[in-house]
C-alpha cells in the first residue's frame, strides 16, 4: 500500500515555471546568451516550457538542447551507461553562452554533475546554472541549483514523480511513501 500526496498541481507547476522564467532573466539580464539544456526525459519538456515563457516576456526565445547524461551517471550500472552518447552538437558561440541546465528533479546531485560534463564535453560554457521544478534534498556531492520550482524535503524513502502531459498525459509531481500493508 503506497499514500500519495499531489504536491504540484497544473496550475502550481505552471506558476513554478513562470517564476523560474523571470528568474533566469532577471540573473542574466535578458535572454542575449541564454541556452537551456533540458536533462531528458522531462527536463527536456521544461526547458521548451522555459524557453516559451522567456520568449512571451522578452519577444526573444532561447534555444533548447536536450541532454541524455544517462552514459555519463556514475551511479548506473555499466550496462545502463554503455549506450552512445547522444550529445548534441556544440552550439556555435557556446563560450559565450550562460548554460541553464533543467531537470525535474533534483535528488543526490550526480544527474547535475553528469549533465555539467555533458556541457564540458561540447565545449567550455561561459556560465552554467541549474534549474529544477523540484529539489528534494539528500545531495550526495556539492551541488545546488539557481532556481528551484519548489523545495519539498522528503524522506529518503519517499519518491517525488513528476508528470508532465508531454511524457504522462497530465501535469502533476507527486510525492509517494512506502505505506504499511
Amino acid at each position: 500500500m503506497q499514500d500519495q500526496t499531489i504536491i504540484l498541481d497544473e496550475g502550481a507547476i505552471s506558476r513554478a515555471l513562470t517564476r523560474i522564467s523571470f528568474e533566469i532573466l532577471e540573473k542574466n539580464h535578458g535572454v542575449k546568451g541564454l541556452l537551456l539544456a533540458g536533462i531528458r526525459t522531462r527536463g527536456e519538456h521544461l526547458a521548451e516550457r522555459l524557453s516559451t515563457r522567456i520568449a512571451e516576456a522578452e519577444g526573444a526565445r532561447p534555444p533548447v538542447i536536450a541532454l541524455d547524461v544517462r552514459p555519463l551517471r556514475d551511479d548506473l550500472p555499466p550496462e545502463a551507461r554503455a549506450q552512445p552518447s547522444r550529445l548534441p552538437p556544440s552550439p556555435p558561440g557556446l563560450a559565450s553562452c550562460t548554460v541553464v541546465l533543467v531537470d525535474d528533479v533534483l535528488y543526490t546531485g550526480r544527474t547535475a554533475i553528469a549533465a555539467i560534463e555533458a556541457v564540458r564535453r561540447m565545449g567550455r560554457a561561459e556560465r552554467i546554472q541549474l534549474a529544477a521544478l523540484v529539489d528534494r534534498g539528500h545531495r550526495e556531492l556539492p551541488i545546488r541549483a539557481d532556481y528551484v520550482g519548489k523545495n519539498v524535503p522528503t524522506a529518503r524513502s519517499e519518491r517525488v514523480n513528476v508528470h508532465l502531459r508531454e511524457v504522462d498525459g497530465e501535469d502533476a509531481v507527486i510525492l509517494t511513501r512506502a505505506g504499511k500493508p
